[in-house]
């Protein structure tokens, strides 16, 4: 299997479980591959420390002008994605990164930071279930899905509240391995998949 340099990208008032499930998962995946296939590691706007959800401190591993180019990018969401989906630094660095990403990946309400990107439009998406008015009002020409727990347009993919990033990000190891990682994995963790 090719190797991934798997970015999360981190930012104040991030919601804690839609970045360290995906960071837990793919890390699992490792130990049952026996070598680091996936290479993760957090990035945020700046080298300072975050503070997520209720406070969490988190030093990000590089800032998005030195973070090696990502292979999977994972945006997540929470309360702070109000700011950054208008964070136009953000936003351009997402575009610029899009044609050099194998899989683009929105988790919880960071599918606003992604619909602000115009990466969106024209394709099916979803997202928490509190915010689906707000979404729809604000993304018309994105088809939003209701009530799955992730929806895949080949390269991008959306997944809906805050745990389904975990359950999506099973699913996206069994995308890329084609040889079951995601059900291995989840094993692994004792998770219900």
């Amino acid at each position: 299997m090719k190797y991934f340099n798997t970015a999360i990208f981190i930012f104040e008032n991030v919601e804690v479980l839609d970045f360290t499930g995906p960071f837990e998962i793919f890390n699992s995946a490792n130990r049952i591959l026996g070598d680091e296939s996936f290479k993760v590691f957090t990035t945020a706007e700046s080298d300072k420390i975050v503070y997520a959800r209720n406070g969490l401190q988190v030093t990000p591993d590089f800032t998005i002008q030195n973070c090696p180019r990502p292979d999977i990018l994972i945006i997540p969401g929470g309360e702070g994605r109000k700011m950054q989906m208008n964070n136009k630094v953000i936003l351009n660095w997402i575009r610029d990164s899009f044609p050099g990403l194998q899989y683009l990946f929105s988790i919880c309400t960071g599918s606003f930071i992604l619909g602000n990107t115009g990466l969106l439009n024209g394709q099916k998406a979803t997202t928490h279930h509190l915010s689906y008015d707000e979404f729809e009002k604000t993304f018309p020409q994105v088809s939003l899905i209701k009530n799955v727990p992730y929806v895949d347009n080949g390269k991008i993919i959306t997944s809906a509240g805050i745990s389904t990033g975990m359950k999506a990000s099973l699913y996206l190891l069994d995308k890329i391995s084609g040889e079951g990682l995601g059900k291995k994995t989840a094993e692994y963790m004792e998770y219900d998949y």
